[in-house]
């Protein structure tokens, strides 16, 4: 997957750090370190995704973000070291489409984008009347194709078992839902849910380990307590 990236950043090193991984990957990468800049760059050529710093020395990446908005759609993904709440609902309500918090894995941002891109290129595929592909999730970076039997995890291969797999598959299903521990067994296991069945929990763990998820502070699959499980 091919496409050109803008990187919106001040500082030199994480707008250098961004451009080799990306270029790496087969994109092409402009960089600017300002607000003005990037506007100067869409204004020659246009592209295909944004990768927005919140702090910017002429402005900020939400209001860049607000003006890209009035001329352009593709995906833009901000980028800060800021990890409230707020700053992330105001950048998805102003026209963002992720977020990404500082220090970040180099690898996870270029997963991002590939979702970004990809989720992008369905929906103009879907618009155009083509149907978009089937069995299929991605999710922040995590992918998982039912027809393949395989989940890759920001372009790593997660080696699954089938309980595993059929566990996740089930949870990215139902994503934005929390799903009930009852639920769960019964639709992976085809079995009655007993509430001193503690099964479903060791294969999450197992499954998170896998993942190398903090089981604190999971990114995907996360905790409910006394409800069950959810991706977000």
């Amino acid at each position: 997957m091919s496409g050109k990236i803008l990187v919106v950043d001040d500082e030199q090193e994480i707008a250098d750090l961004l451009e080799v991984y990306l270029k790496n990957d087969g994109y092409a990468v402009r960089k600017c370190l300002s607000g003005a800049g990037a506007l100067q760059c869409l204004a020659e050529e246009p592209c295909d995704l944004a990768i927005l710093d919140v702090m910017l020395p002429d402005t900020d990446g939400f209001s860049l973000c607000q003006k890209i908005r009035e001329r352009f759609f593709f995906p833009v993904i901000m980028l800060t070291a800021r990890v409230e709440d707020g700053d992330k609902i105001l950048g998805l309500t102003l026209g963002a489409d992720d977020y990404i918090t500082k220090p970040f894995n180099p690898l996870e941002v270029v997963a991002r984008v590939k979702t970004q891109l990809r989720r992008w290129r369905s929906y103009n595929r879907a618009a155009a009347g083509q149907e978009p592909p089937a069995n299929e999730h991605d999710i922040r970076g995590l992918v998982i194709n039912k027809d393949s039997h395989k989940c890759t995890l920001f372009g790593r291969e997660l080696q699954l078992t089938p309980i595993e797999f059929s566990i996740l598959w089930y949870l990215c299903e139902n994503q934005g839902r929390v799903v009930p521990t009852e639920e769960l067994f019964e639709a992976v296991w085809k079995e009655k849910y007993f509430n001193s069945n503690n099964t479903v929990m060791a294969h999450i763990g197992r499954l998170r380990e896998k993942m190398q998820e903090p089981a604190r502070k999971p990114k995907f699959v996360k905790t409910v307590w006394g409800v069950g499980y959810e991706i977000e």
